[in-house]
């Protein structure tokens, strides 16, 4: 470019030394135009070239900010992350997820240092979990929560239930007492009400329908409605197992307790959440973009958190 300038400069200087040769004023006149604008050329090329090293400066700061890695349940969360991973590339980001099938590994990686975060799991399962396992986890942030539904078995009508009929619900401590909170909002049983979120098969105090509980690893309701008249279902593995909000008879509502106890979070081991990268990762779930396509793709079944 400064070759190209220079030749301009060069021609227009020798053509305005012919035109003065002759003693024409107007060329003269001319001439101070022309280098006028060669001048004004120069000064633009040179903005350019600044603002092109601006921009590859600024290149180089982003590559530079690392990996973070995180812990998921494949529905929703590592979908979920998958469409941060853009957002977070563009602050200098890489988003590394390693999938996992259960609610116990993803924890352990935490806790051991093997990775950055977990997302898959709701505060309450966090504290339980540390609370029975000594481990040392925190929530870095809080961002969607997934409606508790009871799904069809053998029978399909909640008003009609049969007695004696099983009831398929989780089986860790948290989700437990909450599918019993919400068959006790359908009316099909009634908890000692002192027991709240920390509810179990023992505190039902009232049960016309002799109904059966059958606690169940979460991940393995939904595989054994076949053979239960109910199962209540985490909406992760609801929607593993194809189900949304318009199969399930009963879901929890936005205004429950339970929906205000069981947001998800990332989670990550003490002293850490405040790391750059886990900050930024929280930051861009919490963003408008993740929002819309929560609400987009999962049409219910999945909820931001606006807390």
């Amino acid at each position: 470019m400064k070759k190209k300038v220079l030749a301009l400069v060069c021609t227009l200087a020798l053509g305005a030394a012919l035109l003065t040769a002759c003693g024409s004023e107007p060329a003269a006149e001319n001439q101070a135009e022309e280098t006028a604008a060669i001048e004004s050329t120069v000064e633009e090329e040179a903005t350019v070239t600044e603002e092109l090293a601006e921009e590859a400066q600024t290149e180089a700061e982003v590559e530079s900010k690392g990996t973070i890695t995180v812990a998921a349940t494949p529905v929703p969360h590592a979908e979920i992350l998958e469409a941060a991973k853009p957002l977070l590339e563009a602050q200098g980001w890489t988003l590394e997820v390693v999938e996992f099938t259960d609610y116990v590994q993803p924890n352990e990686v935490v806790e051991g240092g093997d990775l950055d975060a977990n997302y898959f799991q709701h505060i309450n399962y966090l504290n339980s979990y540390n609370e029975e396992k000594g481990t040392h986890l925190v929530n870095a942030g809080e961002i969607h929560y997934e409606p508790l539904g009871i799904y069809v078995g053998k029978e399909s009508d909640l008003a009609n239930i049969s007695d004696g009929a099983e009831i398929a619900v989780p089986n860790d401590t948290t989700n437990c007492a909450r599918a019993l909170l919400l068959l006790e909002a359908q009316g099909l049983i009634t908890l000692d009400p002192e027991a709240g979120i920390t509810a179990t098969e023992q505190d039902i105090i009232e049960n016309p329908h002799n109904i059966v509980i059958v606690p169940l690893a979460a991940e393995q309701v939904a595989r054994t409605l076949p053979d239960v008249a109910f199962g209540v279902i985490n909406g992760n593995y609801a929607l593993q197992a194809g189900l949304t909000t318009a199969d399930a008879v009963a879901l929890e509502t936005s205004d429950s307790e339970a929906i205000q106890q069981y947001v998800n979070v990332i989670a990550v081991k003490e002293g850490n959440e405040n790391n750059e990268g886990i900050k930024a990762l929280v930051e861009v779930l919490k963003s408008d973009e993740i929002k819309n396509f929560i609400n987009e793709k999962y049409q219910g079944s999945v909820v931001p958190y606006e807390g």
